[in-house]
């Protein structure tokens, strides 16, 4: 493999790294170029479309009985600090993933999640290069990608990836959208989402993993149309969350489960030893 083409596999790891830490907690926005893209595009697909949080008509907050509702379960479970979250995501042909851990939300976006590539040609072509899941840690600042020894291999046995905010948010502005769903990717935000919805609706109690809870469900604007579904319980916390929309590669949908509200979150910074960054990597791709 020629030098060139050694760089590009390497950011387009890392690019397709980073689009599974982002869609593992949301599902929120439009995917990254494939893992399989040049090294030219990968840089720009860091991007994301508008927060889908914002209403379409500009509208004000949802109002009313209902308004009231969901605000109570904004501020329920903001206060909640933490929780253990299970996901699964369909990115249209691209990528299909499940992740596992636990997220919190009080000082900022911190967690680990294991993620694990179930399907898409992002997995394949993360198989071919010995990849099928890997750990993502979430700290205020930053966020790390843990990858598999072929990486390792590529950036002199450096197993980590670590992606600044900032960092993403100076890639010719196209990054901030990006860093800005990864800070707001907790459940509350959800709730935030449906309180500038259109047709938001409750539409009955249903039982929700043996729990007794209520579902919402609502229209949310932004580039493309997306509806949101929560089911919350009787302490005003979500117990589940579903999104759909479409994509540049067909229909894209996540199911999130949360529990054990408050539990005891706990990431790690990797050695600087054993990590990469991500934008020292698409330096490196243009030489």
């Amino acid at each position: 493999m020629t030098g060139t083409r050694a760089r590009r596999t390497v950011v387009s790891i890392a690019v397709s790294a980073a689009l599974a830490c982002l869609t593992a907690c949301t599902a929120a926005g439009e995917p990254a170029e494939a893992a399989g893209s040049t090294a030219a595009s990968a840089s720009s697909s860091a991007s994301a479309p508008p927060d889908p949080a914002t209403p379409s008509a500009g509208g004000p907050a949802l109002s009313g009985p209902s308004g009231d509702s969901l605000r109570a379960v904004e501020q329920a479970t903001g206060r909640a600090g933490s929780a253990r979250v299970e996901s699964t995501t369909v990115m249209g042909r691209e990528l299909s993933l499940e992740a596992t851990g636990a997220l919190g939300w009080r000082d900022g976006l911190t967690g680990t999640l294991t993620i694990t590539y179930t399907g898409g040609t992002t997995a394949e072509t993360m198989r071919r290069l010995g990849t099928t899941a890997m750990e993502a840690r979430y700290l205020p600042d930053a966020y790390f990608a843990k990858m598999g020894d072929a990486f390792a291999d590529r950036v002199g046995g450096r197993h980590w990836i670590k992606y600044v905010y900032a960092d993403l948010e100076d890639l010719d502005g196209a990054g901030a959208g990006f860093a800005d769903q990864m800070r707001n990717t907790t459940p509350h935000q959800a709730v935030k989402q449906l309180l500038t919805a259109r047709n938001v609706r409750e539409v009955g109690e249903e039982t929700t993993r043996g729990r007794r809870t209520t579902h919402w469900s609502g229209t949310v604007g932004g580039s493309t149309a997306q509806t949101v579904d929560i089911w919350v319980d009787d302490r005003n916390l979500l117990v589940k969350k579903v999104e759909r929309g479409r994509t540049k590669t067909g229909e894209l949908t996540q199911t999130a489960y949360y529990s054990d509200y408050g539990v005891t979150v706990a990431a790690e910074r990797p050695p600087a030893s054993d990590t990469a960054d991500f934008k020292e990597l698409l330096a490196a791709q243009s030489r």
